[in-house]
């Protein structure tokens, strides 16, 4: 019997390729490859936009109460007062991140945008390798547990980090939603400078710490990290410190208390009661105080409970990928994670304490980071090639509806005019004032001034935003609403800026006219700076 040699590399019986025709797996592993590629490049790309933004620092939201904050910081460090108002009380916003930094800017004499922006990029690394060190945490348990693809190595992690970067930033709705706190694009392009984002980032690392720490049976010293590194971010923004939490208790519920070690529980008891001494000892303000400091924030956060289809609908997806991790683990971290922050967040609107609406970062970051990892958990190459297309649309979805902050980065004639419509643009600041009014002075300015006035080392007479630690905020607030009242006495208006040791005052309208007060400057849209004679 002739046993004929087989050619061109085939196996016997293999069918000869056609003309045109790719296919087998070396056309998959090329057909992935690219695809991994196209995804690193996109995550890099919006990571260069970022710190891009990172050099003008658009000026919006909250920017001027954090740089008052280190304004105060930096002149002194031990006792810096209120940091609104020429008063000596408490503030939460003197964290362990802000103290830092204001002793930062103190040392080196740096101007406090700048230490702001180094701040920015302190926030964004830690934001990035917080999202890388958790998805490998996820695909890592996934992997060791068996519900899920094999844990990723090289090339093919870095592709799920960088997907689940892009659907952090991208994954939301057809109408950006702009706040500390959530991660999107454009949010993070007006608060990249803000403790929250730098608070976002240390939470990534917790979770994957806790993760690791679960799986590996770690010593005491490993958990007495853990809880300082969380007391530390409940200082250092309250409201991340919520989702912070509520993620780590879904990574510990995710663990099978019921199977964990005995060892386990008192390192983890050991761990949180670090926390909770150093939340206690704390000089700057009172944490625990915070806890009846919610009926002044109702009605701001209020906001977060309106149009959630526009803010968050695209969300849905990671909802979907979310059901299908649970039905193949119901103890899913991710899940868990989702189920806890709803629970929160439908108990704030049920009771009408919306500020814990805060908390939905933990419904919408779990979601986000499923539909990433679904693209490749799914068990079949087939379901994860349509996952994948799936979840490219709804990026490009929202990678439109965020598409304004480009308008950052590149001035804004260069715009297009669909790219034009989307963009906000920034405040003005107060730099005007400054040859004359000096750090400590005190201004009268109504509300939108006084958010940002602050940020150069004046103080206001009453602060730009809700102050729980000043016992007298309503009657500095009415007595700023009567000093620019239309009809107020010139003797009234003089007994006001006694009280209050005012020496300049801000006019928006155009319209105060008072013989006792002196004009100096103008500002941009109509604004005119007065001494008070």
């Amino acid at each position: 019997m002739t046993v004929r040699p087989v050619r061109s590399g085939r196996s016997a019986g293999a069918r000869p390729a056609l003309p045109g025709r790719t296919g087998g797996p070396g056309a998959a592993l090329r057909s992935a490859g690219i695809a991994r590629a196209a995804v690193q490049v996109a995550a890099g790309s919006a990571l260069v936009l970022l710190l891009a933004v990172i050099v003008p620092l658009p000026w919006a939201g909250d920017l001027g109460m954090h740089a008052a904050t280190l304004q105060r910081l930096r002149h002194d460090l031990a006792d810096p007062g209120n940091p609104l108002v020429d008063a000596d009380t408490q503030s939460p916003y003197y964290s362990p991140w802000t103290v830092l930094l204001g002793g930062l800017a103190r040392l080196t004499g740096l101007p406090v945008f700048v230490v702001l922006r180094l701040a920015a990029l302190a926030g964004l690394a830690l934001l990035v390798t917080g999202v890388w060190r958790y998805a490998r945490a996820l695909t890592v348990r996934e992997a060791a547990r068996g519900t899920g693809a094999r844990a990723a190595h090289g090339a093919g992690q870095r592709a799920v980090f960088a997907l689940a970067l892009l659907s952090l930033l991208f994954l939301w709705g057809t109408t950006p939603f702009l706040w500390s706190g959530f991660p999107g694009l454009h949010s993070l392009a007006l608060t990249v400078s803000y403790p929250s984002t730098l608070t976002l980032g240390l939470a990534f690392h917790l979770w994957a710490r806790l993760t690791a720490a679960l799986r590996r049976r770690a010593g005491w010293g490993t958990w007495a990290g853990l809880g300082t590194l969380w007391a530390v971010i409940l200082l250092c923004h309250q409201f991340t410190g919520v989702v912070a939490t509520v993620g780590a208790l879904a990574t510990v519920l995710s663990a099978r208390p019921a199977r964990l070690p005995r060892a386990v529980w008192p390192r983890l008891g050991a761990g949180l009661l670090l926390g909770v001494l150093v939340l206690w000892a704390w000089p700057y303000y009172d944490f625990f105080a915070l806890m009846g400091a919610g009926a002044g924030l109702e009605s701001v956060h209020r906001e977060l409970y309106r149009d959630l289809p526009a803010r968050f609908g695209l969300v849905l997806l990671g909802v979907a990928a979310l059901a299908v991790r649970w039905r193949r683990d119901r103890w899913d971290p991710l899940a868990l994670f989702f189920a806890l922050g709803a629970l929160v967040f439908a108990a704030g609107w049920l009771s009408g304490h919306y500020a814990w609406g805060r908390a939905l970062p933990a419904v919408l970051i779990p979601a986000q980071l499923a539909a990433a990892l679904e693209t490749f958990g799914a068990a079949r190459r087939t379901l994860r090639a349509g996952w994948a297309v799936v979840l490219t649309g709804a990026l490009a979805v929202g990678a439109w509806a965020q598409a304004g902050a480009v308008g950052y980065v590149v001035p804004r004639e260069a715009l297009p005019p669909a790219v034009e419509a989307r963009y906000r643009e920034p405040w003005t600041g107060y730099h005007w004032m400054t040859p004359w009014v000096k750090y400590g002075d005190v201004v009268m300015a109504e509300t939108e001034p006084a958010r940002r006035i602050p940020a150069y080392g004046p103080y206001t007479v009453a602060p730009g935003y809700p102050d729980f630690f000043l016992p007298d905020e309503k009657r500095r607030a009415a007595a700023t609403e009567q000093y620019f009242a239309p009809r107020t006495p010139a003797r009234v208006r003089r007994g006001i800026e006694r009280a209050y040791g005012v020496r300049w005052v801000v006019d928006t309208t155009g319209t105060l006219h008072d013989t006792g007060l002196r004009a100096v400057a103008r500002g941009p849209e109509g604004q005119t700076l007065y001494a008070v004679r």
